[in-house]
């Protein structure tokens, strides 16, 4: 498998820059993922990739072999890039037999009936629907689609495998199930692969690295746990889930004893510790991020270390395994997950508390 590097990419569309000198490295086997709204630039991204689309500005290399120099007008055409795409659509072609849907790249490259045969059915095997090759394909399930796709993509051993939103169209459930068995068949056969989603939790599942894209920029990258933990921005922070974000002024600032800072803050009506990954003045606006799972409900007046921050329980949402609690404070109302079987009444007065190392904080 092949490693995937962009160097100062760019795609203009008139004086619209849909993508902005976004710098990437992809290493031989890694899953990174294009996380982002709609119009972020992370689908053209990963077209001019598979030279779907011309990058006006840059340069993209697959491995050791550029495909694309916009500054030299050098254009590796798609077919010719060995690459394996998986559409939204799945793209699976009705009149065809799951056999044939899979064997057609082998077939335009003019391979042997027995080349074709043997790797047809190995690329099915993969993805256990090796007894569905002569099924026609309007036959199968969604998931079945999705499946024969991954095969057909497969099939021709491709250097780096792309995906562009390839289980939204699947239901909760089985896009679940769908991912987790992706997942496993790309750390097993150690696949190159570049995938695109708007789905914050897919993209956390599934990547080694999670790429945060808006208005053709990339705001961040790095692991899952790291993101979503420690982002560097508050638009970073506020892309995942629904964080609590807290405007506070710096208090005081020490190091860690390791690579993060120790913060006393305060805001309206609280105050607390709290990390952050630079060093900052005394007197700093900051946003202090805690996500809802990362705070608990004491009784009123209870004194805890961290943060905390007294109020009333405004709103309860049972959903199943867990509560969305809604506590009004004096600085905001604040966002709580608790365990469904907690007690709650609406009207309780209540301190809000959470542990310093699960509050983060980064410059407005």
């Amino acid at each position: 498998m092949a490693s995937v590097t962009l160097e100062n990419v760019t795609r203009m569309y008139g004086a619209i820059t849909a993508v902005d000198q976004v710098n990437l490295k992809i290493k031989s086997g890694e899953f990174v993922t294009l996380l982002g709204p709609s119009g972020c630039g992370k689908t053209t991204t990963l077209r001019m990739v598979a030279g779907l689309e011309k990058n006006t500005g840059g340069r993209i290399s697959i491995g050791d072999n550029v495909v694309s120099d916009a500054d030299k007008g050098y254009f590796v055409p798609s077919e010719r890039r060995r690459l394996g795409m998986v559409f939204q659509s799945y793209a699976i072609w009705p009149h065809m037999t799951v056999f044939d849907n899979v064997a057609y790249p082998l077939r335009i490259r003019r391979k042997s009936d027995k080349e074709i045969r043997d790797r047809v059915m190995n690329a099915l095997r993969l993805v256990e629907m090796e007894q569905y090759a002569e099924r026609p394909s309007p036959a199968l399930s969604g998931g079945q689609q999705q499946r024969v796709a991954i095969a057909r993509a497969l099939v021709f051993e491709p250097e780096v495998l792309l995906l562009d939103e390839p289980l939204s169209n699947l239901d909760a459930r089985l896009r679940t199930q769908m991912g987790d068995e992706f997942r496993a068949l790309q750390q097993r056969l150690k696949i190159t692969a570049l995938y695109v989603t708007h789905d914050q939790s897919e993209a956390m599942a599934l990547s080694d690295r999670v790429v945060v894209m808006h208005g053709g920029k990339i705001l961040q990258v790095g692991a899952s746990e790291e993101i979503y933990r420690r982002p560097e921005n508050r638009q970073v922070a506020a892309f995942f889930g629904t964080p609590n974000l807290l405007n506070a002024k710096v208090k005081d600032c020490r190091p860690n004893g390791g690579q993060y800072y120790k913060l006393d803050v305060e805001g309206q009506g609280w105050s607390g510790e709290c990390h952050a990954a630079t060093e900052m003045p005394r007197g700093t606006d900051v946003t202090v991020m805690v996500r809802p799972e990362n705070l608990q409900i004491r009784e009123a007046g209870a004194i805890e270390e961290g943060l905390s921050w007294s109020g009333e329980i405004s709103q309860a949402i049972f959903r199943g395994p867990h509560r969305s609690i809604m506590v009004k404070t004096p600085a905001q109302t604040l966002h709580v997950e608790t365990p469904s079987l907690a007690e709650i009444g609406i009207g309780r007065p209540v301190t809000v508390a959470a542990p310093s190392d699960a509050a983060w904080a980064v410059r407005n």
